[in-house]
């Protein structure tokens, strides 16, 4: 008996042996797709950090650029009010100019040389700022750049040309920041 206890023994062994490396077995294949699950997990959330971190810096560099254009068109038409004040002080000094023109006096000469110097200073100071005059006598009648106070019939003159200007007009930067005053040909 003792031998057949002695091969039992180990068949029975050998069976509960079988049964624990079949739960290892389980237990391991459970951890490695607890794993994998994990590694998948990681991965979609490293996706998402990458889409999000990608999508910021795109943000960022569309803020960036938003900023430099808002920048560049304060520094463009910043003075923008400031000139056009200014504007009506050059008029001033054209209408003084014109009122003195053809005086005789020998002291109104020498002011009408001075306002002169100081006119001419003065648009050269809004040029060097942007500013530019818009030209219109002589040119065609061109709504965006000239407002027509009037029309009147010229012999030798086209239609729509400008024959007067009342107040010279400004441009800004290419902008207007006010049109030529004129009186336009209409034949």
């Amino acid at each position: 008996m003792s031998e057949t206890q002695n091969d039992v023994q180990p068949e029975e062994t050998k069976v509960e042996a079988g049964a624990e490396s079949t739960e290892e077995v389980e237990q391991e294949a459970g951890e490695e797709v607890k794993a994998e699950d994990n590694v998948e997990e990681l991965k979609s959330a490293e996706e998402d950090y990458k889409a999000k971190f990608f999508y910021v810096a795109a943000e960022m560099e569309n803020m960036r650029k938003r900023f430099e254009r808002e920048k560049s068109q304060l520094l463009k038409f910043g003075n923008e009010k400031v000139l056009s004040s200014l504007i009506e002080v050059v008029d001033n000094l054209e209408r003084t100019m014109q009122a003195i023109e053809n005086d005789e006096d020998e002291k109104v000469k020498n002011i009408y040389v001075g306002v002169d110097m100081v006119k001419k200073q003065f648009v050269d100071v809004l040029i060097d700022n942007g500013l530019e005059q818009i030209e219109a006598l002589g040119k065609k009648f061109d709504p965006n750049f000239h407002e027509a106070l009037a029309q009147q019939p010229a012999e030798g003159k086209e239609d729509e040309e400008v024959i007067v200007e009342y107040q010279k007009g400004y441009k800004l930067n290419g902008r207007v920041l006010r049109a030529s005053k004129v009186v336009v040909v209409k034949n």
